[in-house]
């Protein structure tokens, strides 16, 4: 038996390719999958994929509403299959993954998975558990403000998820204690924390694009932007050292949302030069915010999460 196993362990390897394994974490409506489609879009399908976290929700909405929790609770979701896949993904095999259709509500047909070069994990849970985080190259953690967050969260629900503005506000409520315990924890186990939010020393109009802080810790190598941060480039984007939640001292980079366009195309050309990428131009599905509008602050958080998962993959 032993020798049996072992070459069903050598067969299960040959032939398999190790993929990059990018994890996305953050709150209800926190912008995960408008991240994440910038990342998928700029490397192909062919290339990317990504798996969301809410397809292992272990009930369906009709049956969660009789639970004394809501989705964001760890007993709403399968995270021991999660982890499980995640290994496999890992390891170069496919899944077969369950499906959840937002639009219902209900668990579908599953899908299968092949693994392709880069493989994006969003949701609500990815870094909950030790296994899970172990097999992620890059982990990130999205915590815009809660009013913003809350209002992301009113318009997708009320106009793509069959929800009233009333049953999304009410839920909101329901869920404070269930994201404070086991969502935000989760920031400390990120190796980038993004925050899309206006700049509060500024008095800007309401419509002014809202700005980018990336908080860059040492747990993975970072890359160099000095001669991207230099004085002239300040209005658009500029790095300071700050304090993280434990003290420590950590890089965060802020990317300006009001610089006029001039400035803000110069800063993504610069950035893209810096990450090393003088062979192509930056991708033009890079910061798009639904179809019409475009974001230079989310633009360059989407390169410094592609340097990463292609510097990984090296």
């Amino acid at each position: 038996m032993a020798d049996k196993m072992i070459r069903i362990r050598r067969a299960s390897r040959e032939d398999r390719r190790r993929p990059v394994l990018l994890a996305i974490a953050g709150d209800s409506a926190a912008g995960k999958s408008t991240v994440a489609n910038g990342i998928v879009d700029a490397l192909g399908p062919d290339r990317c994929v990504v798996l969301s976290t809410d397809d292992y929700h272990r009930y369906d909405r009709y049956e969660r509403a009789h639970k004394p929790f809501t989705a964001l609770h760890p007993d709403c979701h399968h995270l021991a299959i999660l982890a499980q896949h995640l290994q496999l993904l890992a390891t170069g095999q496919p899944i077969l993954k369950p499906v959840y259709d937002h639009s219902s509500g209900r668990l579908i047909r599953p899908q299968l998975v092949e693994p392709t070069d880069v493989i994006v994990v969003e949701g609500l849970l990815p870094l909950h558990t030790k296994l899970a985080r172990a097999c992620f190259d890059v982990t990130v953690y999205l915590d815009p403000p809660e009013h913003i967050r809350r209002s992301w969260k009113v318009a997708r629900d009320t106009t793509s998820r069959g929800y009233t503005e009333d049953q999304v506000l009410a839920e909101l409520v329901e869920r404070e204690s269930e994201s404070v315990t086991f969502i935000r924890p989760q920031r400390a186990h990120a190796d980038i924390v993004v925050r899309f939010a206006p700049i509060e020393a500024r008095d800007d109009p309401p419509d002014t694009p809202l700005s980018a802080s990336l908080l860059l810790r040492t747990t993975i190598g970072q890359p160099d932007l000095s001669e991207v941060l230099h004085p002239g480039m300040a209005r658009t984007i500029h790095m300071r050292l700050a304090r993280d939640a434990d003290g420590r001292p950590v890089d965060s980079v802020h990317v300006h949302g009001y610089a006029n366009p001039e400035d803000s195309a110069t800063a993504e050309k610069m950035v893209w030069h810096a990450l090393g990428h003088d062979d192509m131009a930056v991708p033009d599905v890079l910061g798009r915010i639904g179809a019409d509008e475009r974001s230079t602050p989310l633009a360059i958080t989407q390169m410094l999460l592609l340097h990463h998962v292609l510097a990984a993959g090296r």
